[in-house]
């Protein structure tokens, strides 16, 4: 099995990327709104942090308790889409209980959406016209692209409980002439579906979900699963287990995850440039 090398992809995109933020005649701005004390969360941000400084992208921090109001979130969200020196807007998820994530998600304008996430957003992606392609999505068919595998005519499988990452990545493998099927974690059978898969893309969040025993010969693992085990960082692949069995695979950590920060920030790039004409 051959690894797919996240990081070191990342690393080439982080340094065009910032070559051509380099360019621009101001500087591009990220505003991240953090809400709660989830560990992991502080983390991710702290990565998106820390790579958009150093391609050149100004990024604020907005860090909120968990007992905020609603009310009060939309309005921050608001605030900031009237921001001309603010490009791009994200929401780091999970969100308190108390929270109501469509409601959030709707209250960012849609041309500072730089995760995708809003339904106009998706809709206009599924449609051919897409203005903002979700990171994570475009970070993993990057990864995917990088085997230099024929993609055309192949099967995709996604394993995943959320139809914000689900349909724009059905929506770009299907784009490249793969056949697509997405299946929440629950779905009775599911692991004869993904027997079949010459790609299986895996989040569900459940460490070790994936074996040998459940996926095909010579097929492609993308593991976008993120779990503690002890002080431990693991996959939903059971990345030992498949060694034999798979031919290309992602490890966790260093597969998806910088791939995804870079993405986002070429998205922070591109909605500068939209609202600069």
């Amino acid at each position: 099995m051959q690894i797919i090398d996240g990081k070191r992809i990342a690393e080439v995109l982080k340094g065009s990327l910032k070559t051509k933020v380099a360019s621009l005649p101001t500087q591009p701005g990220l505003a991240i709104i953090l809400i709660g004390g989830d560990p992991a969360s502080h983390v991710y941000v702290g990565l998106k942090e820390g790579v958009g400084r150093t391609v050149g992208i100004h990024v604020e921090k907005h860090i909120l308790d968990d007992t905020v109001p609603e009310q009060d979130v939309v309005n921050l969200l608001h605030s900031l889409n009237q921001r001309s020196d603010i490009h791009g807007i994200i929401v780091q998820f999970p969100l308190p209980k108390t929270l109501h994530k469509q409601t959030i998600i709707e209250a960012i304008h849609p041309d500072k959406d730089v995760d995708g996430f809003r339904p106009d957003n998706i809709e206009a992606l599924l449609a051919g016209r897409p203005k903002i392609i979700p990171g994570l999505a475009a970070g993993i068919v990057q990864l995917i692209d990088s085997t230099c595998e024929v993609l055309d005519g192949k099967k995709a499988v996604v394993l995943a409980n959320s139809k914000i990452f689900s349909v724009p990545l059905s929506y770009l493998l299907e784009q490249r002439g793969v056949t697509t099927a997405a299946y929440p974690h629950k779905h009775k059978g599911w692991e004869r579906k993904t027997r079949a898969a010459d790609i299986l893309i895996v989040a569900v969040g459940e460490p070790a979900i994936i074996t040998e025993k459940v996926i095909k010969e010579g097929s492609i693992i993308i593991d976008v699963g993120s779990n503690r085990v002890g002080d431990k960082a693991v996959g939903d692949v059971d990345f030992e287990s498949i060694q034999e069995k798979a031919s290309w695979a992602t490890p966790v950590p260093g597969g998806v995850g910088p791939m995804t920060v870079v993405m986002l920030l070429y998205n922070v790039m591109r909605a500068y440039e939209e609202q600069n004409n």
